[in-house]
């Protein structure tokens, strides 16, 4: 199975994954060859069916998972050559995650969830804490800081964990399904805000969806199926 995704040469890419191949218990190949590469600042939309493999892919981008064959670099530096401590150090400085369960913290308050990124680089919890107020009313969530995840809707736990993802300014932001979970109307309006949110940022993009209408706010979009990655 032959991937291929290139309308055009990015010279000094932020990501790059060159060879990518992965398959899963019972040998079946999620994808092989699969070439990707994305520009600082550029947004990338992946389509697919459910199990086609997209979620798998953000987790080799992200050093979570390892390829069965193939690369995957990041600002120029290839996982592979990195011990798990280095990949864990870079995803808290280069990477933001926008995850489609959320994963916020119950126990801790909406601005303590938003600082916890910042807190793991060793930022004092006062100087963190401004900094997660600040991106939660960027994200219309004003005066809420102290606000915990059960007291909120869930297009507002959204917004909080793309403000998370945000916080740290990240070199490259990975969205997983991050409307998948929420009606049409929440979900467009989600969109609007990451769109924003990320535009203002200049981080580059990777996000990984079953909505063309997700998908809509991307520069480009590409399609994962069982013969590879190809435009979309």
């Amino acid at each position: 199975m032959q991937a291929m995704l290139a309308p055009e040469p990015i010279s000094k890419p932020l990501l790059r994954a060159s060879g990518l191949r992965k398959t899963v218990p019972g040998g079946r190949v999620l994808f092989s060859a699969l070439e990707l590469a994305v520009a600082p600042g550029e947004f990338v939309a992946i389509m697919g069916e459910s199990g086609a493999g997209k979620s798998t892919l953000l987790n080799l981008i992200a050093g979570l998972d390892t390829a069965d064959e193939g690369s995957v670099a990041i600002q120029g530096q290839p996982l592979e050559t990195l011990s798990d401590d280095d990949r864990t150090e870079l995803r808290r400085h280069a990477i933001g995650f926008v995850f489609q369960a959320f994963h916020l913290l119950p126990h801790l308050t909406l601005a303590q969830n938003v600082a916890l990124p910042l807190v793991l680089q060793g930022i004092g919890g006062k100087t963190a804490l401004g900094q997660a107020s600040r991106l939660l009313a960027d994200v219309g969530l004003d005066g809420r800081d102290n606000d915990y995840p059960r007291q909120i809707s869930g297009g507002e736990l959204q917004r909080v964990a793309i403000a998370r993802a945000l916080v740290h300014a990240p070199a490259l932001i990975l969205a997983d399904e991050p409307t998948g979970n929420l009606d049409p109307e929440t979900a467009a309006k989600i969109l609007e805000l990451f769109s924003a949110q990320i535009r203002r940022s200049g981080a580059a993009v990777v996000l990984v969806t079953h909505s063309r209408i997700a998908a809509a706010v991307a520069d480009r979009t590409c399609v994962l199926t069982s013969s590879g990655l190809a435009p979309g």
